[in-house]
């Protein structure tokens, strides 16, 4: 396939939150290479024009963080010819179900009792560090590929917010991009057309009533605070991101540097 990066951005009709994340600034001068390095959310909605669109990216790979339960609601990915798909669920089936049950079903009362008075944004906090802590194994094999042979890549989740985006966040670190950009980049998802589109079981208007939506807004937000709690949690238990790729990713300068030279200009 031969690459074909467009000069902006695409407009995609069945994927969501899809970009390159090349361009941003490493802090010592070099930047991310254009065309290596994509992150979306699921792909299993994409038309046959997306398909082509992705299809012309060159891609080698396609990380796909997606636990059964999510696979279940969404369907799988489309098939693209020629590129190689990793499942690398990122959360447990078990609570992917309960997830998208809350989501699609949960009455008014229960999501005040689970997602009101704060407790939404602690429930994503709460996801975030255990994702860092406990799924070191898959963020390891993420970037011991990509340092390899997987690019260009393309990482996605169901929103690409979340999961994708703590993993395009580990590569990003390793790379040395400066914090502020891995940051800007992570909050593109709040754009109103990247958002995950919010499925309610019932049709009534209730079911998607101002206050509903106000307690499921923190379950599809990126903020500030879910990156800087991922930060925090590699820096509380492994002493900073050196440490952490080191010891928690096991990287070596060796590896790192290759990973650099296939994701930098």
């Amino acid at each position: 396939m031969t690459q074909q990066v467009p000069s902006t951005e695409p407009e995609l009709a069945g994927v969501r939150n899809f970009r390159d994340v090349g361009g941003l600034p490493t802090v010592d001068g070099r930047r991310v290479r254009q065309g290596v390095l994509f992150r979306s959310g699921h792909l299993a909605h994409a038309t046959d024009e997306d398909a082509a669109f992705l299809s012309g990216l060159g891609l080698h790979t396609i990380f796909d963080f997606r636990n059964a339960a999510d696979q279940r609601l969404e369907g799988p990915d489309v098939e693209l010819p020629g590129v190689r798909n990793v499942n690398l669920p990122l959360s447990d089936p078990a609570d992917g179900a309960e997830f998208w049950k809350m989501v699609r079903d949960g009455e008014i009362d229960q999501l005040r009792g689970i997602l009101g008075d704060g407790r939404a944004a602690g429930r994503m906090i709460a996801s975030y560090r255990s994702i860092i802590k406990g799924r070191t194994a898959e963020h390891a094999r993420v970037l011991h590929s990509l340092a390899e042979d997987s690019v260009p890549a393309l990482m996605h989740c169901a929103a690409g917010k979340d999961r994708a985006g703590l993993s395009i966040a580990v590569t990003l670190l390793a790379v040395g991009v400066e914090r502020e950009a891995i940051l800007a980049d992570y909050l593109e998802s709040n754009a109103k057309h990247r958002r995950y589109r919010v499925r309610r079981s019932a049709t009534s208007t209730a079911a998607y009533s101002p206050e509903v939506m106000e307690l499921l807004g923190p379950l599809f937000d990126a903020r500030a605070e879910y990156f800087a709690a991922a930060v925090e949690t590699i820096e509380e238990t492994w002493g900073g991101v050196d440490a952490y790729l080191e010891q928690g990713l096991g990287l070596t300068p060796e590896t790192r540097e290759r990973l650099r030279d296939q994701l930098l200009d």
